[in-house]
């Protein structure tokens, strides 16, 4: 498709709104003008990409109601992309439309003005308690795919012990390791590495037993 498809859905749009609508004014795609304000300007694109928002940001040197616009989509993943841009053009100062083709129907999914996203302390303390329970820096920064968490290495202490000590109630498991959770999270056996072996003790798996021999050294880890 052509970004040129988008534009009689966009100037309708913007006609309804008051606005006189030309195209391909100087650098902008679409300008709007009417009597009561800023002129409103919207670039298209076929898609979202980091171009679209670099034009974006160049037109707000003009004015401050500066919109990009792309054709709406279907499906999660365009679901998902159209969120992550939202909350980018908001994080920019710009607008964000949404042209659904077949009809014409032009949707706003935010308009252009400061934005400040509120902070959340439940995120901020998950983070900060993460961080903290965390042994050592045992992952990559930007790696992809599996990553040791502060709960794996707790359950790779809990399963070092049994291996060491055999079967162990929580309590013993918790002093020997340091690990608070230490019942709780063999009681869970998120990994399949933990039986019980009685009222408040356990054991490993013979899962568990593989998992150590195949990673004998990851107990940091």
């Amino acid at each position: 498709m052509q970004e040129t498809e988008l534009y009689p859905a966009v100037k309708a749009f913007l006609e309804a709104a008051g606005y006189t609508v030309k195209a391909e004014i100087g650098p902008a795609d679409v300008m709007g003008v009417r009597d009561d304000g800023a002129p409103v300007i919207v670039e298209l694109k076929t898609a979202f990409s980091l171009a679209l928002f670099h034009q974006g940001i160049a037109r707000l040197a003009i004015t401050d109601l500066v919109y990009v616009a792309v054709p709406r989509g279907q499906g999660r993943r365009f679901a998902k992309a159209l969120a992550e841009n939202t909350r980018l053009a908001r994080r920019l100062g710009l607008g964000l439309l949404t042209v659904r083709l077949p009809d014409g129907l032009v949707e706003v999914q935010c308009d252009p003005g400061p934005y400040a996203p509120r902070k959340s302390a439940p995120r901020r303390r998950a983070l900060l308690a993460e961080f903290a329970r965390r042994r050592g820096d045992p992952n990559l920064g930007g790696v992809r795919g599996a990553r040791v968490t502060a709960y794996r290495q707790d359950a790779l202490a809990c399963a070092h012990h049994l291996a060491a000590a055999g079967p162990c109630r929580g309590a013993d498991v918790k002093s020997a390791t340091g690990v608070d959770r230490a019942t709780t999270l063999m009681r869970d056996n998120h990994y399949g590495w933990f039986a019980r072996h009685g009222a408040g003790v356990y054991g490993l798996t013979e899962t568990g037993h593989a998992m150590l021999e195949e990673a004998p050294c990851r107990r940091s880890s």
